[in-house]
């Protein structure tokens, strides 16, 4: 192993990066898995798809709207104990989802375990952020990539597997045992915060109207985002209302912010062009491979006739490429910046995604699964090093606001590609058409991530030793 301390991670290190990971997995797995089985628990409560949509629904708009408090507690509580306050919120929801009597209990059970799902989150990026330091960054979030990629792929397989073989229970079951593992495991690797005794003196007072403000208003956002969706257009009041609310409350969070002496999440933070890059691309990034993620199983199951599980074994390539990809990528970055590994990503994935507008009904599987592995390669290579420029410029004060930005962003891309695509789907003529236009919504995103590129931070020698950006 290279003796330059930049390529090396200690054992406790890579333990506490697998014990995170294994933490922030939780949450991606449940939610991806509780997805693909609205149908069913519609069937069983003998209610509709849109009230069964709920125990997804109430899930994201509490993860969502959690994010902000998680940025102020960390500081507050340390982040050991708000870890493992997450992780016994999450197993609490999940036993009582996995218990729920009627669907109605189950959707508050379901937002229980969104609350604890918005701490671990954001919680992931910071802990692992703080632990490697600004000349690790791209090794250490190119390893949290590998989740990144393979959790949205992994989610559907998982779900098929246990809707085919067991109860739905235990879709909630069995993540009270892993997260009881994950807790038993966080209390012997995750260290106490140094100078936790006073850090409820550095955390200042909570900023509540911010608070108030800033979490429901992206979360009424995200809600409007997926009413979209269900209704099939943005012009009804299901999308409308929520849309309009949350505009309000983040346009009065952002005449708050500036105003108030210590907000919940510095405005500042976007003066820096380094960091509004890095969250622009990981936003658009995200949009497009959310679009692949969600059209991508539709096209197995309508042009080929699959299942929704063998749809979901063949989505495998996608996370696949993201996740050979991360780790690689990111630990180059810490070597030789983020703009030239970042460059080639996006070209690759925008070629991988013009390919996929060239595939048809009578396309043999194995063409759109190899031009998915290259797409998922080309994000990979994109996404590490631009999530390691960031915490590389990063003032570590600002570590967490910008952890929470960053995650709420995530979120936002992700329910904008989700209606985004289901508008599509829903106007095309036929599902090839969709399928095309689909891929071409990807092509246009990543298009814009190549154009941002070159906003990212130099090379890190570049990087001046106060950690701002340059």
């Amino acid at each position: 192993m290279s003796s330059n301390p930049v390529d090396r991670l200690d054992g406790r290190l890579l333990a506490l990066i697998g014990v995170v990971l294994l933490g922030g997995l939780l949450g991606i797995l449940n939610s991806t898995m509780a997805a693909v089985a609205t149908g069913t628990l519609a069937r069983i409560f003998g209610t509709s798809l849109s009230t069964a949509g709920w125990t997804s629904t109430g899930f994201l708009l509490a993860v969502t709207a959690t994010i902000p408090f998680a940025t102020w507690a960390v500081d507050r509580f340390g982040g050991r104990r708000l870890w493992l306050a997450g992780l016994a919120l999450f197993a609490a929801g999940s036993l009582g989802a996995g218990l729920a009597w009627d669907v109605g209990a189950l959707i508050g059970f379901r937002v229980l375990q969104g609350f604890g799902a918005g701490l671990l989150d954001p919680l992931v990026l910071i802990l692992l952020a703080r632990a490697a330091g600004p000349h690790r960054a791209g090794r250490v979030m190119g390893l949290m990539g590998v989740v990144l990629s393979l959790g949205p792929v992994l989610g559907p397989i998982a779900g098929g597997v246990v809707l085919n073989a067991l109860s739905w229970r235990w879709m909630f079951l069995l993540s009270v045992l892993l997260a009881a593992v994950a807790y038993v495991l966080a209390r012997r690797v995750v260290p106490a915060d140094a100078g936790a005794a006073t850090a409820g003196e550095a955390a200042g007072r909570l900023d509540v109207l911010g608070l108030a403000l800033l979490g429901p208003g992206f979360a009424a956002v995200v809600l409007a985002l997926s009413q979209t969706a269900e209704q099939g257009g943005f012009a009804t009041w299901q999308a409308l209302l929520p849309l309009t609310l949350g505009a309000g409350l983040l346009l009065g969070y952002g005449r708050h912010a500036r105003r108030a002496a210590a907000p919940l999440i510095e405005l500042r933070l976007f003066a820096g062009r380094g960091f509004s890059a890095s969250v622009a691309i990981m936003g658009i990034g995200g949009l497009g491979l959310y679009a692949a993620l969600f059209a991508l199983p539709l096209y197995y199951q309508q042009a080929h006739g699959h299942g929704v599980l063998a749809a979901g074994l063949l989505m495998a390539p996608i996370g696949l490429g993201g996740s050979l990809a991360m780790p690689l990528a990111g630990r180059l970055s810490d070597r030789i910046g983020a703009r030239g590994l970042a460059t080639a990503g996006a070209i690759g994935a925008v070629l991988s995604a013009f390919a996929l507008t060239r595939i048809g009904a009578d396309t043999p599987e194995a063409w759109p699964a190899l031009a998915a592995f290259a797409f998922g390669l080309g994000s990979g290579c994109f996404s590490a090093p631009t999530m390691g420029s960031l915490y590389r410029t990063l003032p570590a004060p600002l570590v967490a606001q910008g952890s929470s930005v960053l995650y709420m962003l995530n979120q936002l891309g992700a329910a904008l590609g989700v209606a985004l695509v289901t508008l599509v789907l829903q106007t095309a003529g036929d599902a090839m058409t969709g399928f095309h236009r689909v891929a071409w919504l990807s092509v246009v995103m990543v298009a814009l991530v190549l154009a941002a590129v070159p906003l990212l931070p130099g090379r890190p020698s570049a990087v001046p030793a106060g950690g701002q950006p340059v």
